[in-house]
């Protein structure tokens, strides 16, 4: 038995999928999950990571766990001690984290990857890069008016397909080989939001035009949604992102035997949410 924390999102949800076509046995774990989020005979339940004991029922007899924590959870304090222990007392033998490449440029915390480190099973780390899917972030005003508007145009940053996270995911839970690797999850290739614009207008058949934000103008509609401290350095990291965010890592094809997807070939997937 495999647990998936986070089942219901951009990596949950084609991690459970990508080990249920590999034969496994898995529970998918998340705060609102139901039968119709899961492919058909997949065990589901909702718990919160906040909540170590409501987990209980869904480790016992679980070899390995994926670990995803949420906003709500670090907001909370992001303990994952109590997880950690949880899991270990229900016998799991290897724990996948999805970490965050900022861990490695020291832009983000380490705790969850030190909790992790010293839990006891073994252990895989996952930092990705941004996420190809934060495009969907546009879909209402391409859908609105067939335009992208952001900041930082030409700032090209290697993100990454959460299908790609996914199989990489798949293959630490499931194989030997991967205790003690830190795997570094970019796309094959760095790609602006100027060339995402494009790529989404290819996938579209129609032109979509790409207005570029100034900072002062991005930072204005970013405080509706975060801390003004989360925005200044947001937006320091996009518009200045150090060398070692621009950088295109091989963990993925290392992992998969292929090259990484592209951001065009996300944008291809998911035209839908566009039109």
């Amino acid at each position: 038995m495999i647990v998936v924390t986070g089942a219901t999102g951009n990596v949950g949800r084609p991690l459970v999928r990508a080990l249920v076509e590999a034969g496994e046995q898995v529970t998918a774990v998340s705060r609102r999950v139901s039968a119709g989020d899961v492919p058909a005979g997949t065990r589901h339940h909702q718990a919160d990571l906040i909540d170590p004991d409501r987990l209980k029922p869904t480790l016992a007899g679980a070899k390995a766990l994926f670990l995803l924590t949420s906003g709500d959870f670090m907001a909370a304090g992001g303990d994952l001690g109590p997880v950690l222990d949880v899991a270990g007392e229900s016998g799991v033998r290897r724990v996948v984290l999805l970490s965050s490449q900022g861990v490695g440029t020291g832009d983000h915390p380490s705790a969850l990857e030190d909790a992790v480190r010293a839990s006891g099973p073994e252990w895989t780390m996952l930092r990705p890069g941004g996420f190809h899917s934060n495009a969907l972030h546009w879909a209402d005003m391409v859908r609105a008016r067939r335009e992208v508007a952001a900041p930082f145009g030409d700032v090209a940053l290697p993100t990454v397909d959460p299908a790609d996270i996914a199989e990489v995911a798949a293959h630490a839970l499931r194989e030997p080989g991967h205790d003690g690797e830190v795997y570094e999850l970019t796309g094959p290739a760095p790609v602006s939001p100027r060339q995402q614009t494009a790529a989404i207008g290819d996938a579209l058949g129609e032109t979509v035009n790409f207005l570029e934000l100034t900072r002062a103008q991005a930072r204005e509609h970013m405080l509706h949604a975060m801390p003004e401290p989360v925005v200044e350095s947001t937006l320091d990291l996009l518009g200045t992102p150090p060398a070692a965010l621009r950088a295109v890592s091989p963990d993925v094809e290392r992992v998969l035997g292929r090259p990484a997807r592209t951001f065009a070939e996300w944008a291809g997937r998911n035209a839908g949410a566009f039109k």
